[in-house]
């Protein structure tokens, strides 16, 4: 995070609430311009970088640990699909006036503890006043083992479709969030209402699998954009197709409640995003494998499908084998 002489109340603002995230001797204690990362000998660096902002991926009262441990977990997503470690993080921050110290100390906490909880330190960044929503964007900076990053590129016929975790919660739980009267109309629980509005809120990066991606799956990605269009992404980049049975989609108990109640929603559950699971495809032979190794890193996979030969969308196949028609495949910005 740079700091300028002119800009007092920057330089205390790092100092309090950012310096101790950096820990890491290459962040140099946040003061220089920049920060120095040696990888492991035979690895390489994996880079990647995921903006939230205010209105849009949270709300205006979500709380600002929340807010900080949501940033940080869309960027150790995708590192986790990548088979990456995480190796830091560099932090902007667009703050508005409302902006306060209560606001900035909740927020560095809540990044802090998420920073340790996944060994990710703090390696630098910046921060402005803005007019506009708080925007929180992150740089995520990862290794793996020289050349084996896994790419979305790679899927062959044949090959298991594998997702960890469930599906849908955080779109089931956005509309929760929207309006809390939906689960009494799904005839929820307060406890399963709260589950799924904490998928959305602070997403679980499935982080411990990583090196299991690395070592069995031929492709990978996260599933932010909805499980049907990201997988859609996936196959055309592979040149190949993927029939899937709807019925082996991990759904959570509190999603299922929600369904029976309304069909419609299991669309919703399947296209609406922000599931951050991992979304990989697992040659035959080395599905066994890899349900062992993903079951000692305590994380559930579930078989959904497999890739095909062509180059039309995925089939994702209903009772009776009948296809399902989307109204849209996932979320998009534009």
């Amino acid at each position: 995070m740079t700091r300028d002489h002119h800009q007092s109340r920057e330089d205390r603002l790092i100092a309090d609430y950012f310096r101790p995230l950096a820990h890491h001797a290459g962040a140099f204690a946040l003061e220089d311009d920049a920060a120095a990362l040696t990888p492991p000998p035979n690895c390489d660096f994996v880079l990647t970088k995921d903006a939230i902002v205010s209105g849009i991926h949270f709300f205006v009262d979500d709380g600002p640990g929340d807010i900080a441990r949501k940033a940080l977990r869309v960027n150790l997503s995708d590192l986790a699909a990548k088979g990456a470690d995480p190796a830091g993080f560099l932090l902007a921050l667009a703050l508005p006036d409302a902006a306060d110290d209560a606001f900035l100390r909740a927020f560095a906490d809540g990044l802090s503890a998420d920073s340790d909880a996944f060994h990710c330190p703090l390696l630098g960044g910046d921060t402005v006043r803005t007019d506009g929503p708080l925007m929180v964007s992150i740089t995520c900076v990862g290794t793996v083992p020289h050349g084996r990053m896994v790419r979305r590129r790679g899927a062959q016929p044949g090959d298991r479709v594998v997702v960890t975790g469930t599906i849908g919660d955080a779109a089931l739980g956005l509309l929760l969030r929207q309006d809390s009267v939906w689960a009494e109309t799904w005839g929820m629980s307060v406890t399963d209402a709260q589950t799924l509005v904490a998928r959305y809120r602070v997403p679980q990066p499935r982080n411990t699998i990583a090196p299991v991606v690395r070592a069995h799956a031929s492709a990978a990605m996260d599933v932010s954009d909805g499980f049907v269009g990201d997988l859609a992404k996936l196959c055309a980049v592979s040149g190949v197709s993927a029939r899937i049975a709807a019925a082996s989609v991990p759904l959570s108990g509190a999603a299922r409640v929600a369904i029976t109640r309304q069909p419609h929603l299991f669309e919703t559950a399947l296209t609406g995003g922000d599931d951050y699971e991992v979304l990989c495809t697992v040659p035959e032979t080395a599905w066994p494998a890899f349900q062992t190794a993903a079951a000692a890193a305590s994380v559930s996979v579930t078989a959904v499908g497999v890739i095909e030969e062509g180059t039309h969308a995925p089939v994702i196949e209903g009772e009776g084998g009948r296809p399902l028609a989307f109204g849209r495949t996932s979320f998009s910005h534009f």
